[in-house]
């Protein structure tokens, strides 16, 4: 309690308003045009910034329509095997399901022992990160190879 009256507070008041002018400050029609030229520098840069985050942002968008064109066209020419990757995704997702129910039970299982020691944690890691990874990027792979054309992967099939 006694804390909290010490610290001083998160907002203050500020009088902002000219009383008068002060000796160490430029006349105001000066201060003003200083001011002036300084918003119009910020606008400047501000419109600067923003015409550079919509040409990255068009690259970017270039970048994702050519890689679904490139998708699309594979999944064209091999309309068979993308239908084996869409099965083999489904599998793995099952796969994968299982997999974290296991890893979730372990850590269940062994909470303590995982948050008293280092040695257990790493061992825990070592032992399901890498396949967790490893599954996710197959997944990924499967399910953007398998999918139709005109959709995207679910997010819920992940």
């Amino acid at each position: 309690m006694q804390d909290r009256q010490a610290r001083p507070p998160f907002f203050s008041q500020i009088d902002v308003s000219q009383i008068g002018a002060s000796p160490n400050r430029p006349a105001s029609s000066e201060f003003n045009a200083e001011v002036v030229y300084l918003l119009k520098e910020l606008l400047a840069a501000q419109d600067r910034q923003n015409e550079l985050l919509e040409e990255l942002l068009n690259q970017l968008n270039a970048a994702q329509r050519q890689r679904a064109m490139e998708l699309g066209q594979w999944r064209q020419a091999n309309p068979h095997l993308a239908r084996r990757c869409r099965e083999a995704a489904e599998v793995l997702a099952k796969v994968q399901t299982e997999y974290l129910e296991n890893l979730t039970a372990e850590v269940a299982n062994n909470s303590e022992s995982l948050l008293d020691g280092e040695f257990m944690l790493n061992e825990f890691v070592d032992r399901f990160g890498p396949r967790v990874a490893h599954l996710n990027s197959l997944l990924q792979l499967l399910y953007q190879l398998g999918c139709a054309p005109d959709q995207p992967p679910s997010k819920s099939n992940r």
